[in-house]
This record gives structure tokens, sequence and C-alpha cells, in this order.
């Protein structure tokens, strides 16, 4: 898969190892992702689960989260894939097998935008009902 015309939903790990140049993220995701022709998208949740992250002490930031996450949204060409309230009512609608909030709002975002959610969720991948790539 080349990348052409792909709209990408990042997943909000998919995010950070980008940004961090982690190698955890997949020669093939890296290309995608790089390419002219793929559109990246990133939900509201993504930035509000950065910032708990951060709090928490989950990942390490070299300056204040929200210095640090508002400086990457200006430098890269991000979409803002906004809440809808079809996207709220979605995010209760689908079968998952757990319940954590940021995993359902991201999933029902890539689903009411047609977008494909970048992942290596395992809870994630897999889902008839959503498109991924990893």
């Amino acid at each position: 898969m080349g990348g052409i015309g792909l709209k990408l939903l990042l997943d909000t790990h998919i995010w950070l190892w980008y940004l961090q140049g982690n190698d955890r993220l997949s020669d093939n995701l890296q290309q995608i992702m790089a390419s002219a022709e793929t559109e990246l998208w990133l939900s509201p949740i993504s930035i509000w689960e950065t910032l708990i992250l951060a709090e928490k002490g989950r990942i390490e930031l070299n300056c204040d989260p929200t210095v640090w996450i508002k400086r990457y949204l200006r430098s890269l060409n991000f979409k803002e894939a906004r809440l809808t309230y079809e996207i709220a009512m979605r995010s209760r609608q689908i079968e998952l097998s757990h319940q954590d909030p940021a995993d359902r709002f991201i999933a029902a975002t890539a689903i009411e935008l047609g977008l494909t959610l970048a992942t290596v969720d395992s809870r994630l991948l897999g889902l008839s009902w959503l498109s991924t790539i990893s």
C-alpha cells in the first residue's frame, strides 16, 4: 500500500512514536505517514490522552506538555478530527471488548469520518467494522 490518497487517523501511541522517532513504528507505516499523498488526522482525544500520560509520568516530554503539543501541532500538517454528536453516539454503539473511552472515541471517529486508523493496539486490530493499518 503506497499511501495514495490514504486518510489516516493516528492512534495516540502512533502519533507519539512518530514525533519521538520511536523504532516501534513499522517502516511501512513510517513511509505511508511521510508520503505527501497521505492525509494525517488527529483526534482531540489523543491530545487529552497525551496530557494524561504526561501527568502520570508514563511519557517524558522535554518541556511543559501543553507547550510540547502546541509546538508539534503547529509544525506538522495534521487535520483535526473534530468530535461531533454522531461520534459521541457511535462511541457507545460499537462492539469493543473493553470500555477505554479514548479507544472508543478514536475508533468511532475513524468510522464516522471514513478514516483508516493507524494503530498497533491488538484490541483494535482485526475488527471487521474498523479499517486499520499497522
